[in-house]
C-alpha cells in the first residue's frame, strides 16, 4: 500500500527567513509561496534528489500550524508524506484496521493538487502521516 516518501513538512515561524536558510545557506532548488488557505498554511517545497522537504508557514492562529508552533516554539518536523495508489482504499484499510483519519475523512486537495488525507500520529509511532494519492 505504501508508495514513495513523497515529502517531509518542516513547521516554521518564518518562511522567508527558512527559505533563505535552504536557498542560500544549503544550496537548494525552492519553490515560490504558495497559500493553501483550505489548509491553513503558505508552503514551499524544496527539491531534491529523491524527495521533497515542504516548509509550512501558518496563515494566521487558527492555523494547524500555529498550535503546532505554539508547542515548539523555534519549529520542527510536522509530518511525513507517502505516496498511495488509491487513496480512497488505502484509506478504507487503514480504518478496518483500528487507524484514525484526522478531519471527516474526505480528502482534501494538497499542494500538489492531488487528494490528500492525515492519519492520526497516536497510530503511527508518535508521527503524523499524510498519505497522498500518486
Amino acid at each position: 500500500m505504501i508508495g514513495r516518501l513523497n515529502h517531509v513538512a518542516i513547521a516554521v515561524k518564518d518562511l522567508a527567513a527558512a527559505t533563505a536558510v535552504y536557498r542560500d545557506a544549503l544550496g537548494a532548488e525552492v519553490t515560490p509561496p504558495l497559500p493553501q488557505p483550505e489548509h491553513g498554511v503558505t508552503v514551499v517545497f524544496i527539491t531534491l534528489p529523491n524527495t521533497k522537504i515542504e516548509l509550512l508557514e501558518p496563515m494566521g492562529a487558527s492555523s494547524p500550524i500555529a498550535k503546532f508552533l505554539e508547542k515548539a516554539p523555534d519549529g520542527g518536523i510536522h509530518h511525513v508524506c507517502y505516496e498511495v495508489d488509491d487513496i480512497i482504499a488505502a484509506r478504507d484499510k487503514l480504518k478496518s484496521q483500528g487507524a484514525r483519519v484526522l478531519g471527516d475523512g474526505t480528502p482534501k486537495i494538497g499542494a500538489h493538487g492531488k487528494p490528500v488525507l492525515f492519519l492520526h500520529p497516536k497510530d503511527f509511532c508518535g508521527t503524523l502521516v499524510e498519505l497522498e494519492q500518486a
